[in-house]
């Protein structure tokens, strides 16, 4: 497994889960993750589970930790979604891409122009210009053609967009399953594979 850390950053929207199944499977495959929430996703955290996310990134490890329910594998770092001059906000830092998930259209349309106003767009920024990968996973419905005309420039920069749709040919049993179906189908495109999943093999 490379070395490289992989960047996962949580926006404000709605649907954390998917963030927390993203870091229990790739915590488990022992992986090193390098973390930044925005500031909405703690409004999020507090409005969808009735739960505090600590602001301060050494309580935030064990809050992540805890709702991922990996207490030791792997290796997770977070980082203050205002600290632009954390490692992940340089080029020079290696990393194996990021992926923002969930990702709010606010986030969508300040990385399709640039905008670098936290730790997580300016980690997205550097993504682009360095030519790494970059997934985001946006959950939204329906979507304005302002949403669409952003998510078409960051497709034309290169952005792996995995919108937050999960299939039934799985034979999904609980919401878990149609999370990490959605979870897997991104990492996919970070090629990475840690996800036990019933993929597509033709008709029988």
């Amino acid at each position: 497994m490379s070395k490289k850390p992989l960047i996962v950053a949580v926006s404000g929207a709605s649907g954390l889960i998917y963030a927390v199944r993203t870091l229990k499977y790739l915590l488990a495959a022992d992986y090193h993750i390098e973390l930044v929430a925005s500031k909405s996703a703690q409004m999020v955290w507090l409005s969808e589970q009735n739960i505090r996310m600590p602001s301060e990134p050494i309580q935030q490890e064990e809050f992540w930790r805890q709702q991922a329910g990996v207490e030791t594998a792997g290796k997770l770092r977070c980082h203050h979604s205002g600290d632009v001059g954390a490692n992940i906000a340089s080029g020079s830092f290696r990393t194996l891409g990021m992926i923002v998930i969930p990702c709010s259209m606010s986030t969508v349309a300040k990385i399709a122009t640039g905008l670098s106003s936290d730790l997580l767009e300016r980690a997205a920024d550097v993504q682009l210009k360095e030519g790494r990968k970059l997934v985001i996973v946006p959950r939204e419905t329906p979507f304005s053609v302002i949403h669409l005309r952003n998510l078409t420039t960051l497709a034309e920069a290169g952005v792996r967009i995995v919108p937050a749709i999960p299939a039934w040919y799985h034979n999904p049993q609980t919401i878990e399953d149609l999370v990490d179906f959605v979870v897997a189908r991104a990492l996919d495109q970070l090629d990475i594979d840690c996800i036990p999943l019933q993929r597509w093999e033709g008709r029988k």
